[in-house]
């Protein structure tokens, strides 16, 4: 089967993707790119989803548990657990898969049919150690860091609907962030987003080193690497949610 043999190349790539590096300098040098280029170059779509988000979150939630029978830390709670269980753990890697992925998988993909890929194996460099290993250890490494300013912004979003609307006061609201705050919750959505992080740049990685052809064909393999790697995030967030919680 097709599927059994993309499993197996792409294990054998990440067989070759982690190992030593020749050249650690080199290697630093590329993690600190990749740091700026995943991390800090996402940020910008990260606090502008977040906040909006959070905003959402909070007027639907009051707008749907509007009972006098229900507690005043309502919203805030459900708006709070919302974002530390699922959005800024699973949606946000969804989000960046778009991005993130979709930006490896073409870039890796057009040194391969630019053959540059190929020069470095004639010169005796582990290419996929070179290219793919920084991809994963940075995007890995700030993720953590984009889950908690997600977060915070998406609280932030919700604290501005209670200070600029009159659909909950600013006091209901921070009563709710605050009630029966559990700690492991964000521990939880740090260890989620760490594993989603891996899951975009090795799958993302793996279809643009793979990628044949030309200019189309790394187009279809950017497409491949996002679409995959969502569904491949949603199968392991049911797993770890079974495990984690």
């Amino acid at each position: 089967m097709k599927i059994l043999v993309h499993i197996g190349e792409y294990f054998m790539l990440m067989g070759r993707v982690f190992r030593l590096p020749d050249r650690q300098r080199m290697f630093w040098r590329q993690y600190s790119l990749e740091v700026e280029k995943q991390g800090l170059q996402s940020l910008p779509i990260v606090i502008i989803i977040s906040v909006f988000i959070g905003a959402i979150l909070t007027i639907q939630a009051k707008l749907n548990t509007e009972n006098p029978l229900l507690p005043v830390y309502t919203t805030g709670l459900l708006t709070r657990d919302t974002l530390l269980l699922e959005f800024s753990s699973t949606i946000l890697c969804l989000i960046l898969a778009g991005k993130v992925g979709s930006n490896i998988a073409s870039e890796i993909g057009s040194m391969r049919i630019t053959e540059q890929i190929d020069a470095m194996e004639i010169m005796g460099v582990n290419s996929a150690n070179f290219l793919i290993m920084p991809k994963i250890i940075a995007f890995m490494s700030i993720m953590p860091f984009l889950v908690i300013i997600s977060i915070a912004v998406g609280l932030v979003g919700g604290y501005c609907v209670g200070l600029f609307t009159d659909i909950i006061t600013v006091a209901d609201y921070l009563v709710g962030i605050q009630y029966a705050f559990i700690p492991y919750y964000a521990v939880y959505a740090i260890i989620k987003s760490v594993a989603f992080a891996f899951i975009i740049t090795s799958l993302s990685s793996y279809y643009g080193y793979t990628v044949r052809g030309g200019a189309l064909d790394v187009g279809r393999a950017s497409t491949n690497a996002v679409v995959n790697s969502n569904i491949i995030i949603l199968m392991a967030d049911l797993v770890l949610t079974n495990l984690l919680l």
